[in-house]
């Protein structure tokens, strides 16, 4: 507390007490300092504190008790909002989505991207986080925008080992989720302006991300065998593909649609984001070798993420990019937020080496697979679907016949694939999620889900919040 010039200084000590109440710093129950230790501070007359502590008192906002003190009253005090303001960011801002806060799990919950943490060794984890703590407790100052070395080279371990990515310690700069290593490269490559093409139907937060860092964002169609290089526009300077578990449909991107992207974006001078962000888990047979590992120019970004791996909370991913970008990439970390979390990226690269990753991951993908052939036979036989094969991930796409969408049922959380979609007109279906579901709850909500499909002459006019819990296009990147 300051007190300033010569006026009334009793009511500047109420003011300012009243302030503190109101905005929350003095909370209920609160004890105040007694008045001639407060005094002796402010260097002012005992009796001019007792003048502001009488008026809180008859306002109600302190209580005096016999021998004990002066508290702020046990009366719940309303905090106050800050001022709206007249302050209005950018146009392109206020074009964007609100942020909606996450709901509570619904009881079928087939939401996307939401891995199971039940599966997680958490107990591991947590030692690894309590030595790291205990080891590094006087490492208080600030690190390498990099990330953490022994995390760095564990990544390029682990994904030259399971992925064939080609990558030292160096060439790996850790990030908070895929989120911020895709907005780390748009920093650093999108002018204002610029065209950067990306998959449609596809990754939503990415699509937003890269508009409100001043690109024109381009849809391309998504066939087959991947994003149709031709009708990439010839203006694109920047493409964010998921090749190997395309979103949100499933499909992998061919090896020759993989051939001919590369080619494409040597001859146009454009750079690849390769979003390899649920590849851990596969089904079937070895995936196709990544694009950076078929990459002979240097002209593909890779990023990753941990948040299907382990948990979406821990909030740890990585980019691994071409020696001509990563000056700008360490710089561009270091002026949004320097660092991440030091001492849980050295337990995660304790989990790495010690085999609890790898442990990990076929574990839960042998649960995950369970789920997956358990939802995929039971849309396969519902005539009103038409389930898209895929082998991997975290998520089923099923699109809706002709005539056929949804109404809304509670209890139960599914993705529409119109929310992941950026063009018109928009494509129908759902994204059915196995994550965050139980594999014994999976037929009661397949059996929920059947009963909310309906003729298409009733479809909802908000088609992309037609089903409960359904909110548009998280992936926990």
């Amino acid at each position: 507390m300051t007190l300033t010039g010569r006026g009334d200084l009793a009511a500047q000590v109420y003011r300012q007490f009243l302030e503190a109440i109101l905005d929350g710093r003095l909370r209920s129950g609160e004890r105040l300092p007694p008045t001639r230790e407060l005094a002796r501070q402010l260097e002012i007359s005992r009796n001019t504190v007792a003048v502001a502590y009488d008026r809180l008192v008859a306002d109600g906002f302190l209580v005096g008790r016999a021998g004990a003190g002066t508290f702020v009253s046990a009366e719940p005090v309303r905090s106050r909002a800050a001022p709206r303001g007249v302050v209005q960011p950018r146009a392109l801002w206020r074009s964007l989505p609100d942020v909606v806060a996450p709901t509570a799990p619904a009881e079928y919950d087939f939401r996307v991207g939401v891995p199971d943490p039940r599966l997680f060794p958490m107990e591991a984890w947590r030692r690894l986080v309590a030595r790291e703590l205990r080891a590094n407790a006087a490492a208080a100052g600030y690190g390498d925008p990099s990330g953490h070395e022994g995390l760095r080279e564990a990544i390029a371990r682990h994904i030259g080992i399971s992925r064939s990515v080609r990558a030292g310690t160096g060439d790996v700069l850790i990030t908070n989720g895929a989120q911020q290593a895709l907005d780390l490269i748009g920093r650093v490559l999108i002018e204002p302006g610029a065209c950067v093409a990306v998959e449609e139907p596809g990754y939503r937060p990415a699509r937003l991300l890269f508009r409100s860092l001043g690109a024109r964002v381009a849809g391309v169609p998504v066939d087959g065998e991947g994003i149709d290089v031709p009708a990439i526009p010839s203006t694109a300077r920047l493409v964010y593909v998921t090749p190997s578990h395309q979103f949100p449909l499933g499909t992998p991107m061919s090896l020759a649609r993989r051939a001919a992207l590369l080619a494409w974006a040597e001859r146009r001078q454009a750079v690849i984001i390769e979003d390899d962000y649920d590849s851990e888990f596969r089904f079937g047979d070895r995936p196709l070798e990544p694009l950076q590992s078929l990459d002979r120019a240097g002209r593909v970004v890779y990023v990753g993420s941990f948040s299907k791996a382990l948990l979406p909370a821990l909030r740890l991913g990585f980019l691994v990019a071409p020696a001509s970008l990563a000056p700008a990439l360490r710089a561009a970390r270091q002026l949004t937020d320097w660092h991440g979390a030091l001492p849980t990226q050295a337990a995660l690269a304790r989990f790495i080496d010690e085999g609890l990753l790898a442990r990990h991951i076929r574990k839960a993908t042998r649960e995950y697979a369970a789920r997956h052939a358990l939802i995929a036979d039971a849309l396969s036989r519902d005539e009103r679907l038409r389930v898209v094969p895929s082998a991997a991930g975290l998520h089923i796409c099923a699109r809706l016949a002709a005539g056929v969408s949804v109404r809304p049922a509670p209890g139960l959380a599914v993705d529409p694939l119109e929310a992941h979609c950026g063009e018109e007109p928009a494509q129908h279906g759902l994204i059915i999620g196995y994550g965050a579901i139980r594999q014994d709850a999976i037929p009661g909500g397949l059996r929920l889900l059947r009963q909310s499909l309906r003729p298409a002459k009733d479809r909802p006019v908000n088609e992309a919040s037609a089903t409960a819990g359904g909110a548009g296009g998280s992936r926990s990147a």
